[in-house]
């Protein structure tokens, strides 16, 4: 079977509050390959009145950030680029990612290696979304100022996609 090697920065993560979705094998397979960060610096934000994070498409700036690297199948695939609202909202594009750990969380020491990985950026954002401060490992709870994620069922049901692009990005003219 082909599996796609994607990492992870948010929400999706182990121990955040949709990381379920990354172990329910009736929407794919998920295989933890360990722990990560990004090789370069990109900028993560929490933004939105659902404090949402973004790793913003502006490679340098920001902090190498932490994640993990999954290794998941076509069907998985596809639950993340709907999930994420690719390529309505994210951009899954891919960039080099440097394992610290192995899938038994230990710890790779000079035998870490780089993977090219899919992730998922924001390219297209309001000006103001590069001012807000950025993270190097994100936390949904509230802490350092950035105020806790509000998950998917507790959001207005009034409030669209289109409602969220409108917060944090331009429109396509």
């Amino acid at each position: 079977m082909s599996m796609i090697r994607v990492f992870v920065y948010g929400t999706l993560k182990r121990g955040q509050p949709n990381y379920h979705y990354m172990t329910d094998t009736a929407i794919g397979v998920a295989r933890f390959v360990g722990q990560a960060r990004t090789a370069d610096r990109w900028p993560l934000v929490v933004a939105s009145k659902y404090n949402i994070p973004f790793l913003l498409d502006l490679k340098g700036q920001g902090e190498h950030v932490e994640g993990e690297i999954y290794d998941v199948d076509q069907k998985m695939a596809d639950f993340l680029d709907d999930f994420e609202s690719h390529p309505k909202l994210y951009q899954r594009t891919t960039i080099p990612i440097e394992q610290l750990t192995n899938e038994d969380d230990s710890d790779l020491g000079d035998e870490k290696a780089t993977h090219q990985c899919s992730v998922y950026l924001l390219t297209r954002f309001k000006p103001h979304i590069a001012q807000l401060p950025c993270l190097s490992n994100y936390n949904c709870q509230e802490a350092l100022g950035v105020a806790a994620y509000v998950e998917r069922y507790l959001r207005d049901p009034q409030d669209s996609l289109d409602f969220l692009i409108d917060e944090v990005r331009f429109r396509d003219n």
